[in-house]
C-alpha cells in the first residue's frame, strides 16, 4: 500500500502541492483498496468509481482551496445530490436527494471529493451498526467484533484507510464510541456549530454532524470547513468561527477535570487504567492539572436520553410514509398502504424506539415521562456548568469496554444502550467532545478517551487531543 494511503490529510495536501501525487492517483489506489478489502469490512454502502475519478481530475484544477482533492467517505444518514441516501433503511431505498446537506456543500466548496456513502444503523438508531438493512459492518481491527455505531461505516473506513476522512452524525455518542472502537478520531462539535441542514432528523435537539480522522489536527481541518452559520438550519450558531489549527499550538497550561461518576460500577478495569496511564504522561510533565470532579447527575442520563431521543424520533419519522420518496408498499387503501409500508420498511430497532417515543409522547404520560426527561436534562447540564467553573476541559472513558463481538448484544436492547453511558451527557448538554484512542486493551482492540469542552470551545479540547496523541501516536489495523 502507498504510505500516503495510511497518512493525514495534512501530509496528503502536502504532497499534492510538492507534486508527489495527484488526486487522480490517490483516488484510483482507494478504489483498488476497497476493491480488495471492503468486501470483509462492509464499511461502504455504494461507491462509483467513474464518478469519482471525474471529480478527482476536476479538484486536479483546485489544490489551492483548503480541501483541495482530499477523499472523504460520508455517512448515509447526509444528504448528498444525485447520490442514494436511505439512512441504511429499505423505506427510502432508491431516494436520490436534489440536493446537498450544508456540510456536503462546503466540503465541495473547499474542493473534498466525495467517495461515497457508508454503512450506519438504521436512521443511526444503534450502537454496532448491526441494524442496517443492507449489510453487516466489521470492525477492522478483528473481524468479530463491532465497529460501534451508528457511524460505524464511517469509522471503519478511515480505521481500514478507505478514505482520509469522514462525516458521521451524532446523536447520543455515534460518532464517539464508534471511532473508540476503531481506533481512531471522532469529534462531535457544539449542538449548533455544525448546521444540521440536509441531516435526515432522528432527535433534533441532540443531532450533530461530527468528522472522523486519523489525527485531531485533521479533525480541526474538517471541523473548520464545514462550522459556521446557516440560515436554513434554525438552530445554527451565529457566533464567529474561530481559527482551530493555530490555536492548538497555544500550551497554555489546561486543569482538567475527571468526573468521579464515570470509574465506578460496569467499566472494565484495562479501560480505567488506560485513560488513567493517559492522564498521567502530561500531568507528570507539567503540560496539565488534572483534578477529580462530581457530575452527580450521570446515573439518570440514559434514561432521560432513551425518553427525550426515542420522543423526537418518533416524530421525525412520521414523514415516512411511503407516499412523498422511498419505498412503498402496494395496497388500494390509504391507511393499510401506509402501515404496510412501515411495517416493511422500517427494521426491528426502529420500530422499538417509535413505539417507545410514542408512549412517552401521549395522553396522560407526558408529564410522567418526557417532561421529566427534560428536567433531567436541564441538571446534567447544570452539572457540566458547574464543573467548567472550576476546570478547562473534562476526560473520561468515551466507552466502559472496548468494541464487543458481533451478536453479542442484539437481542438484548438495554445492554446495547448501556454502551453509550459515557457519551450521552455531553448529547443532553449540548456540549463539543472528542474520542481519541489512548492505547490497546489486551484483547488487542483500541481503547477512546473522551475530552468534552464547554460550549464552542472546541480550539481547547482539539488543543489537548493533539497533545495526547504526540504523547501516543495512532495505531492503525493491518488489514489482511
Amino acid at each position: 500500500m502507498n504510505d500516503l494511503l495510511k497518512g493525514t490529510i495534512r501530509q496528503l495536501l502536502a504532497a499534492y502541492r510538492s507534486g508527489r501525487t495527484s488526486p487522480s492517483e490517490i483516488c484510483r489506489e482507494l478504489i483498488e483498496r476497497i476493491d480488495r478489502y471492503d468486501s470483509a469490512i462492509g464499511a461502504y454502502l455504494s461507491i462509483e468509481p467513474d464518478r469519482i475519478l471525474k471529480a478527482a481530475a476536476e479538484a486536479e484544477k483546485h489544490l489551492d482551496r483548503p480541501l483541495g482533492g482530499v477523499p472523504l467517505a460520508i455517512k448515509d444518514t447526509i444528504s448528498t445530490k444525485g447520490m442514494e441516501t436511505t439512512c441504511s433503511s429499505r423505506i427510502l431505498k432508491g431516494y436520490i436527494p436534489p440536493y446537498d446537506a450544508t456540510a456536503i456543500a462546503r466540503l465541495k466548496d473547499a474542493g473534498a471529493i466525495i467517495l461515497g456513502k457508508t454503512n450506519c444503523d438504521e436512521f443511526a438508531m444503534g450502537s454496532s451498526t448491526e441494524n442496517s438493512a443492507y449489510q453487516l459492518t466489521r470492525n477492522p481491527w478483528n473481524t468479530l467484533y463491532a465497529p460501534g455505531g451508528s457511524s460505524g461505516g464511517s469509522a471503519a473506513a478511515v480505521a481500514s484507510c478507505f478514505a482520509f476522512g469522514a462525516l458521521g452524525s451524532d446523536t447520543g455518542g455515534s460518532v464517539r464510541q464508534p471511532a473508540s472502537f476503531c481506533g481512531i478520531v471522532g469529534l462531535k462539535p457544539t449542538y449548533g456549530r455544525v448546521s444540521r441542514y440536509g441531516l435526515v432528523a432522528f432527535g433534533s435537539s441532540l443531532d450533530c454532524i461530527g468528522v472522523l480522522t486519523r489525527s485531531a489536527e485533521d479533525a480541526a481541518l474538517l471541523l473548520q470547513v464545514i462550522a459556521g452559520h446557516d440560515p436554513r438550519d434554525s438552530t445554527s450558531s451565529n457566533l464567529p468561527v474561530p481559527e482551530y489549527i493555530s490555536g492548538m499550538e497555544s500550551q497554555q497550561k489546561l486543569r482538567v477535570g475527571v468526573p468521579v461518576e464515570y470509574f465506578r460500577e460496569g467499566i472494565d478495569p484495562e479501560v480505567s487504567a488506560l485513560v488513567n496511564a493517559s492522564l498521567k504522561r502530561p500531568e507528570q510533565k507539567g503540560l496539565i492539572e488534572v483534578k477529580p470532579i462530581s457530575l452527580p447527575h450521570t446515573e439518570y442520563a440514559i434514561a432521560a436520553y432513551y425518553v427525550i431521543a426515542t420522543a423526537e424520533a418518533s416524530s421525525n419519522l412520521s414523514r415516512f410514509d411511503g407516499v412523498r420518496y422511498g419505498e412503498r408498499a402496494r395496497h388500494p387503501v390509504l391507511r393499510e398502504m401506509y402501515a404496510r409500508t412501515r411495517d416493511q420498511g422500517f427494521g426491528a430497532e426502529v420500530k422499538r424506539r417509535i413505539m417507545l417515543g410514542t408512549f412517552a409522547l401521549s395522553a396522560g404520560y407526558y408529564d410522567a415521562y418526557y417532561r421529566k426527561a427534560s428536567c433531567v436534562r436541564t441538571l446534567i447540564a447544570q452539572d457540566f456548568r458547574d464543573a467548567f467553573t472550576k476546570v478547562d476541559l473534562i476526560c473520561a472513558p468515551t466507552a466502559p469496554t472496548p468494541a464487543f463481538r458481533l451478536g453479542e448484544k442484539v437481542n438484548d436492547p438495554l445492554a446495547m444502550y448501556l454502551s453509550d453511558v459515557f457519551t450521552v451527557t455531553m448529547s443532553l448538554a449540548g456540549l463539543p467532545a472528542i474520542s481519541i484512542p489512548c492505547g490497546r486493551h489486551s484483547s488487542g482492540l483500541p481503547v477512546g478517551l473522551q475530552i468534552v469542552g464547554n460550549h464552542m470551545e472546541e480550539g481547547k479540547m482539539l488543543s489537548l487531543a493533539s497533545m495526547f496523541l504526540k504523547e501516543q501516536p495512532l495505531e492503525l489495523p493491518d488489514l489482511q
